[in-house]
């Protein structure tokens, strides 16, 4: 979204005042102008960012972290952090379907893919809109990162059968379909709209 910039003179201003001040009804507050890296005054985006969440759970149902979806220009921004999964490197995608039926979280269905492209982030042939890079996960059993997916909403990821996120039991290798080697399903949240 472009900023509106803008600039006022202080005989401008002071008429405007004058006039608002003359009428009967009271108007109401004018946005607050924030200023921008560049000096300038900009206006603040009143419309707040589409979110989605996600409570991570186990196989066994002990939680496991959260997850936040926010639409951005450009894309969705997803922010992971996880706790309670084990040490290693870890398989982390979108799934297409808005279920999370343990133990193998299966009803979760394939990665998110509407463009029907092959699997990994490494792949020449494109790859899955729910594809991400590995999760890292510390000795303590926590991991955070984000990611972003590009050229993706909200609306599209949460369609009328809903969205998923899995982390898998291994590495994703980043070019074998369907899921990059990444292994057993081991934790899962269904994304539902903040």
């Amino acid at each position: 979204m472009i900023p509106i910039r803008f600039s006022l003179s202080a005989s401008v201003l002071a008429g405007a005042l004058a006039l608002g001040a003359c009428g009967n009804e009271t108007p109401a507050p004018a946005p607050e102008p924030a200023e921008s890296g560049d000096g300038t005054l900009a206006m603040a985006d009143p419309v707040a960012p589409v979110i989605a969440t996600a409570s991570l759970k186990t196989a066994d149902g002990r939680d496991a972290g959260t997850v936040t979806a926010t639409e951005r220009e450009g894309g969705i921004l997803i922010a992971v952090s996880a706790t309670g999964i084990a040490p290693g490197e870890h398989g982390i995608h979108v799934h297409m379907t808005g279920k999370c039926d343990g133990p193998k979280f299966e009803t979760a269905g394939g990665h998110w893919n509407p463009m029907g492209a092959k699997h990994g982030l490494s792949n020449p042939q494109g790859s899955h809109h729910g594809d991400m890079p590995n999760l890292t996960i510390a000795s303590d059993g926590s991991g955070k990162m984000d990611y972003t997916v590009k050229e993706a909403a909200l609306a599209e990821m949460l369609d009328a059968d809903g969205a998923a996120l899995v982390i898998h039991a291994k590495a994703d290798d980043q070019m074998t379909d369907p899921s990059g080697d990444s292994g057993d399903r081991i934790a899962c949240g269904v994304f539902g709209r903040g």
